[in-house]
């Protein structure tokens, strides 16, 4: 069996055993506390001690962002073949609404143990100490031995997929950052000037903390390029360095 294969394979036999009762946050981070339970790669040769491996970590999500196809176009780190599929994207549906999710999965943070007992009753008692706890912000994975974090990553894909559409659209509508348009789609809701009602309130959080001296003007104006506004920001990013 190559890679592919592999890949696909512990993609279809994993299960998530339990899911957080909370999405990612819209307006803020997020922690999600993770156990992955595998059998040991060796259980064909010991049937009769059984054991399960549990690994446990954590991994953070940024603040979701807000953004549109001539944002993400510009965006570093995407192959040649990327960006020009942003490119045309940004040229048909311009104001087409996406979000982009940044995540770390905190390495300095893993464990692995070793339990007695078959993976049921290791998922078994996690799961009653995660009760008895009252964390809403645990995952329970049963992965496949040897690919536990491609079984990890499965997980990482359902919360994004599951909190775009439970927890960031509905949130934006409420904001007033995106609307529908004709066909259903979502799109980046725009003030009367055309400009992008969630990129004017980051912008002005960036401002302000440039004024207080807390982050370097560059980041500034890189989001002012991101978003296409530097032209429209340009005065008042330049007499930012008038004052005093």
């Amino acid at each position: 069996m190559n890679m592919d294969e592999r890949i696909k394979y512990a993609f279809e036999h994993t299960e998530i055993l339990r899911r957080p009762k909370q999405l990612i946050s819209t307006f803020g981070s997020s922690i999600i506390h993770y156990y992955v339970l595998t059998e040991p790669i060796y259980s064909e040769f010991t049937k009769d001690n059984l054991e399960t491996v549990v690994r446990e970590g954590k991994v953070s999500w940024y603040q979701p962002k807000l953004l549109t196809p001539s944002y993400m176009f510009r965006i570093e780190g995407f192959s040649g073949e990327a960006k020009k599929a942003f490119e045309i994207l940004a040229n048909q549906y311009p104001d087409l609404a996406g979000i982009l999710y940044k995540f770390k999965i905190n390495k300095e943070l893993d464990e692995m143990n070793f339990v007695s007992g078959p993976l049921s009753s290791a998922a078994e008692n996690i799961n009653n100490e995660i009760d008895k706890k009252g964390d809403s912000l645990c995952a329970v994975i049963k992965g496949v031995a040897g690919l536990w974090d491609v079984s990890l990553s499965k997980f990482i894909l359902d919360m994004m997929v599951r909190s775009v559409d439970s927890a960031q659209i509905p949130d934006f509508k409420r904001r007033g950052f995106i609307g529908v348009n004709q066909i259903g789609q979502a799109i980046i809701s725009k003030d009367r000037y055309g400009v992008p009602v969630a990129a004017r309130e980051e912008i002005e959080k960036l401002f302000k903390l440039v004024e207080k001296g807390e982050l370097e003007p560059v980041k500034l104006k890189e989001e002012l390029d991101n978003w296409g506004l530097f032209e429209y920001y340009q005065d008042r990013f330049f007499n930012l360095f008038k004052k005093g």
